[in-house]
């Protein structure tokens, strides 16, 4: 009976003992469910681009791309797109500001480091560029290349001869434009190229070939670097005094020095050339007057010359 007893006491307290385990089991089952639903449900703060990422002042995308006949750019009379402001380069990091959908389409409006500008309507991007992340991911590396290897992009194939796209820095173009926003029919010639921004503008000319490393536009290329003294001098003397990479910058527009014949630039006319120096600083000093302040050398239409490359 003793013996009988004993097993009973044993049987009771193992039973005991499971139902403590699997009671702990299903508490932590639980808690682990609503973790989980805390992170399902907590919005993503961060996007990191993973692929080049169109960046537009607009969050109908569709209406710039494809328009209601689904193969319609949105241009200007001057064959540009003025809502695409520029091409985050992969690794970008940007701060989720609000999300928006498009029919199934995912537009994050945000903000980001590689463009500090302002913009009444804010700054969009599509989220399959891209990867949402809850904690903040380590900001794109900025690497200065060396000077010939600047150059050397200036003058690659895929520069030269690349046509003007308004905000364009990206010159070998987007393709997945064509899958996210699929034309209705073909596209060839530069209506392709545009939609797929395959081309630069002035600013991102230089932008590209130095690797995202410049300001993304001429108002800030202005004052980027230190002034070379061309105030009051004449073209021939501005000329004698360039060395390469410095850059003649007046509103809305950049020649960057390839040497002391060249320099090259991307223009609405021409896309992206190369025309003889001197040639340019007498064209660009017949309409402007050198200055080496651009906000403080007097008044009306001036053109300053930077020097940003260290020396």
């Amino acid at each position: 009976m003793a013996e009988r007893g004993y097993r009973l006491k044993l049987i009771k307290y193992y039973a005991l003992s499971g139902l403590i385990i699997v009671s702990f089991l299903a508490i932590a089952c639980d808690r682990e469910l609503a973790a989980q639903k805390n992170v399902e449900t907590k919005e993503a703060k961060y996007a990191i681009a993973v692929l080049p990422t169109p960046v537009l002042n607009t969050p109908d995308f569709q209406s710039v791309f494809g328009g209601r006949d689904g193969r319609t750019l949105k241009l200007t009379a001057k064959n540009l797109i003025e809502e695409v402001e520029f091409v985050a380069l992969p690794h970008t990091v940007f701060v989720i500001e609000d999300t928006i959908m498009k029919g199934s389409r995912e537009i994050l409006k945000v903000s980001t480091k590689d463009y500090p500008y302002h913009a009444v309507s804010g700054y969009y991007i599509d989220s399959r560029f891209v990867e949402k992340r809850f904690e903040k991911p380590q900001e794109r590396q900025r690497k200065l290349p060396d000077k010939n290897t600047i150059i050397k992009r200036l003058l690659s194939p895929e520069q030269l001869g690349a046509i003007y796209v308004w905000g364009g820095n990206y010159s070998k173009g987007i393709p997945e434009m064509l899958e996210f926003y699929k034309p209705s029919g073909t596209l060839s010639g530069d209506v392709l190229k545009r939609w797929t921004l395959k081309g630069v503008d002035c600013s991102g000319l230089l932008y590209e070939a130095t690797g995202g490393y410049t300001p993304r536009n001429t108002d800030s290329l202005l004052f980027f670097g230190m002034p070379v003294d061309v105030k009051g001098i004449s073209p021939d003397e501005i000329a004698k005094k360039l060395k390469p990479l410095d850059i003649i910058v007046y509103k809305r527009h950049v020649l960057i020095v390839l040497n002391s014949r060249e320099v090259i630039e991307s223009a609405i006319s021409q896309g992206v050339h190369v025309k003889n120096l001197l040639s340019a600083v007498r064209a660009v000093s017949e309409i402007m007057q050198p200055a080496n302040d651009y906000k403080g050398d007097g008044k009306g239409d001036k053109f300053v010359v930077r020097r940003w490359y260290p020396e």
